[in-house]
């Protein structure tokens, strides 16, 4: 049984969006309820304009964006590295390029059409993964195509969805619902569509966000009985 429902907006290029869902994970895992708490996640571009396939190396990019120099960008790109690792995060900020999240959008929501919210996880962490430990390019059709046959994904569906455009109105409503809410920022949790958390908050902060929303189910079901 469903007792809390999280809805989270994310952009799989943004590192605490990654941060957010390791602490979301352990956060539900230590809930009085785990098992009552599921998590779909939504699309989220924080720069539709990236274009596809540049390949250009993050610090290189923050360097020209900010005006400042590589090492000043490290700085930068370091904060949520560093803020990462107590969770088992390792982001290595010289490997990353700068991609298009767009079709990495559009193989979640394939995820969670094919496997339902364990696959959709599944996938959203492999391209985590991908993009901020490995290097790799994930708006690059074959890399999408490894990494969500390597997520569990099945390969030729996969293959059908990437040569298309299938799912990309699943992302563009994502992207409209995050405007209806007024969600400027990621990641940005939602409980039971009615309590929200914008940004990578602590464990401790966002088990509070799961254990209110849990509370007020659980007093719903009783003031019913």
């Amino acid at each position: 049984m469903t007792a809390v429902e999280i809805d989270v907006w994310a952009d799989v290029v943004c590192p605490f969006c990654y941060i957010g869902k390791r602490r979301l994970e352990l956060a539900i895992a230590e809930s009085s309820h785990p098992a009552e708490v599921t998590v779909t996640y939504h699309a989220f571009e924080l720069d539709p304009e990236t274009p596809k396939g540049s390949g250009t190396p993050v610090l290189k990019w923050l360097a020209q964006r900010y005006g400042t120099d590589l090492e000043g960008a490290r700085q930068m790109a370091e904060r949520p590295a560093v803020m990462g690792r107590p969770d088992g995060l390792e982001i290595d900020v010289d490997t990353q390029v700068r991609a298009n999240s767009f079709d990495a959008h559009r193989i979640i929501a394939l995820g969670l059409a094919q496997g339902g919210h364990a696959l959709q996880a599944a996938v959203l962490e492999r391209l985590f993964s991908a993009h901020f430990s490995e290097g790799k390019a994930i708006d690059d059709i074959e890399t999408l195509q490894r990494l969500g046959a390597e997520a569990g994904l099945d390969g030729r569906r996969l293959s059908a969805v990437l040569a298309g455009e299938e799912y990309g109105q699943s992302v563009r409503t994502d992207e409209e619902s995050a405007r209806e809410i007024g969600i400027t920022g990621v990641p940005f949790f939602m409980a039971n569509r009615k309590v929200a958390l914008s940004g990578a908050h602590s464990v401790e902060v966002i088990g509070q966000l799961i254990q209110a929303a849990s509370d007020e189910h659980h007093e719903n079901l009783g003031a019913h009985a």
